[in-house]
């Protein structure tokens, strides 16, 4: 799964809804909830790392993509079967039926490049809903998270994209994020 993308994605949606947030609250400070601190952090490397939905989404991605390739691979080894085969009686066809025997390889071929693309278009497709629903479910986590914990704004931290150089790590709350995530994924799962 592209983690750059769900990142980006999660950092542009935890700034748009605290910006609404800002609106509705208008200056309201963080303490009046008991909170000093109104922005906190999210390491992004550590919650995806540790969070078991995308543990087990990203799972079953590596295995569907295994199986596809090694689909793909024995496709392909018949074919090339076929293709040796082909060359190696050749000369005992006529005209004809060398013309009749390419046509239908290189129609065979064009089958094999066909279902190889939609094999990987499906794959595709199958990731990018599944990435909707992890964002989904982090971002909809959050925003009751920030709402019960008065922050005004959860930033993501990543060393691998850092939109952030330095933040304190008393500022981090990564854990408990990760910490609510699983266990709502674990009711989800019974």
């Amino acid at each position: 799964m592209s983690k750059i993308s769900v990142l980006v994605a999660i950092a542009a949606f935890l700034v748009s809804c605290n910006k609404e947030k800002g609106k509705a609250n208008g200056n309201e400070a963080a303490s009046s909830t008991g909170n000093s601190e109104a922005i906190v952090y999210v390491n992004s490397d550590s919650l995806l790392n540790n969070y078991d939905y995308y543990k087990a989404v990203r799972d079953k991605f590596q295995e569907k993509s295994k199986k596809a390739q090694a689909d793909l691979t024995a496709k392909g080894t018949a074919f090339q079967r076929e293709v040796a085969a082909y060359q190696q009686g050749a000369a005992n066809l006529s005209a004809e039926q060398r013309a009749n025997t390419e046509e239908r390889l290189a129609r065979k071929q064009q089958e094999l490049a066909t279902y190889n693309q939609n094999a990987g278009n499906a794959l595709a497709n199958e990731e990018a809903a599944e990435n909707e629903k992890l964002y989904n479910k982090v971002a909809d986590y959050l925003k009751g998270y920030a709402k019960s914990k008065g922050y005004k704004f959860v930033l993501t931290y990543s060393k691998s994209n850092p939109a952030v150089l330095f933040a304190d790590e008393s500022l981090d709350v990564t854990k408990a994020v990760v910490d609510g995530l699983n266990t709502e994924y674990k009711k989800e799962k019974k």
